[in-house]
């Protein structure tokens, strides 16, 4: 009986450590911030936007002509002009920048995965044209991120259908401002203006070349994606969306310098807290399971001793 005590009691005091564990683990968690450059929502001061957001949105343009002129360089390196992807196909536009460490992926991430569920073909039945804002990045690096995101989409034999363009500034702000496109550069870790504040948006295009549906945000409907080819490619506008931005900011080199900083000795010490606590467990775990052997063993020897009295007495009655 006293064995099965204190077994239970141990028991009990291990679960009370281990629930122990699990809230200064948890607190550990709640204390992690978003490293340098992730994806904040920037300071927002009562209901005004940061300053700097205040150039950056998305304006439906529908029915606006794409500078079809504008020149560009695709993934492999080739010189192109926007034009050379319309006059049979509609497609699908997006506006990013491929080392965005922030916003960019998620979008492309959200077009890829409508994609996957659009039961028609790139290259046959719309194209897929995605351009780099940033004027430094360069054909290399567009063939990267498109074989990314085209093993993403598990359908390697429509590589001609999609393209990844780098180009110019002035080619890029040609597409931008008949899109509606506003961005602005940004600092980044390092300070410099290397990163773009911009908000998250697909284009569908018709096959004359005129925008004909926004989608917002970076998680989007296959259906209405289908949808919006399907009437593009018979060079139908759509309608306004309602225009709640998704955007891709910020970064702070001081409050969030700060706050990694902060962010970073408490996960530390609560690492260290776990990992203590983890060890005495296990040092107490087998102490009662040393205390409960050592008490089952007592029992068993007691037990045996008052057999053994008792045959004696019963020898001695008979």
């Amino acid at each position: 009986m006293m064995s099965r005590r204190t077994n239970r009691q141990g028991l009990q005091r291990g679960a009370q450590m281990l629930a122990l564990g699990c809230l200064l683990l948890s607190a550990s968690g709640f204390a992690q911030v978003s490293s340098i450059g992730d994806k904040q929502e920037g300071v927002n001061r009562g209901d005004q936007l940061p300053t700097v957001l205040k150039k950056v949105g998305v304006s439906q343009h529908l029915n606006q002509p794409l500078p079809l002129q504008a020149a560009f360089v695709d993934d492999t390196g080739k010189q192109v002009v926007l034009g050379d992807y319309f006059g049979k196909h509609p497609a699908l536009l997006s506006l990013v920048y491929y080392n965005c460490p922030m916003l960019c992926s998620e979008e492309l991430d959200g077009m890829t995965g409508a994609l996957e569920m659009v039961k028609l073909t790139p290259g046959k039945d719309f194209d897929v044209i995605i351009i780099s804002i940033d004027p430094t990045e360069t054909p290399a690096i567009a063939a990267k991120k498109k074989a990314f995101y085209l093993k993403r989409y598990g359908r390697p034999e429509t590589a001609a259908g999609w393209h990844f363009l780098t180009g110019q500034k002035a080619a890029i702000d040609a597409v931008t401002d008949a899109v509606g496109f506003g961005y602005v550069r940004v600092p980044g870790p390092d300070g410099t203006l290397s990163q773009f504040a911009h908000a998250s948006s697909l284009e569908i295009v018709t096959t004359e070349g005129k925008l004909a549906q926004y989608y917002l945000g970076v998680e989007y409907s296959p259906k209405d994606v289908l949808l919006g080819l399907i009437q593009a490619s018979d060079n139908k506008i759509g309608s306004p969306v309602a225009n709640i931005l998704t955007y891709c900011y910020h970064y702070d080199p001081e409050t969030n310098k700060q706050s990694l900083r902060v962010a970073r000795v408490v996960q530390f010490g609560g690492m260290v807290t776990v990992a203590g606590l983890g060890g005495f467990m296990f040092l107490m775990f087998r102490r009662d399971l040393k205390l409960g052997r050592e008490h089952s063993l007592t029992a068993h020897e007691e037990a045996a001793s008052e057999a053994k009295a008792r045959d004696l007495k019963k020898k001695e009655n008979g």
